[in-house]
């Protein structure tokens, strides 16, 4: 029994990235499914690319795009045209700043698309984001998903 737990403790603090550890960093967890280009797995993991860059210049889509890291991902989505069916679970161990921080990576420097990169993400807004979504379901980030 003591070995499970330690064990457990283990894993728990493996997942929680080291403080002020970058955005990419924080995207090599991300990227055991969505490779680390932000590719994707045709038919299994969406890209994380085009869609996600104009989804990050909106208000609507930037409260998606946290929504799916705190609280995972239930359902189907289409992306860059694609629908997806499947599961993403909630990252736990990400403070808000490592929230801020692998989205800004994502949405500025890997998703590529036309125009400007996105505002980079804040802990601020990341908070104001996670203390709504506290009794959401990743089915309901599914549902929520905007238009890019």
């Amino acid at each position: 029994m003591r070995f499970s737990l330690m064990l457990a403790a283990a894993s728990i603090a493996a997942a929680t990235p080291a403080p002020g550890a970058t955005g990419q960093q924080i995207f090599s967890r991300c990227a055991a499914c969505h490779l680390p280009t932000g590719a994707g797995v045709p038919g299994a993991y969406p890209p994380l690319r085009g869609d996600v860059r104009a989804l990050a210049r909106k208000a609507d889509g930037r409260r998606y795009l946290v929504h799916v890291v705190i609280r995972g991902l239930s359902g189907p989505i289409t992306v860059e045209g694609k629908p997806y069916r499947g599961t993403m679970p909630m990252q736990g161990g990400l403070d808000d700043e490592a929230v801020a921080a692998v989205l800004t990576y994502l949405t500025g420097t890997l998703a590529t698309g036309s125009g400007p990169a996105p505002t980079p993400f804040t802990a601020a807004e990341v908070k104001r984001v996670r203390e709504g979504a506290a009794a959401m379901s990743g089915a309901d980030v599914a549902r929520s998903q905007p238009r890019p």
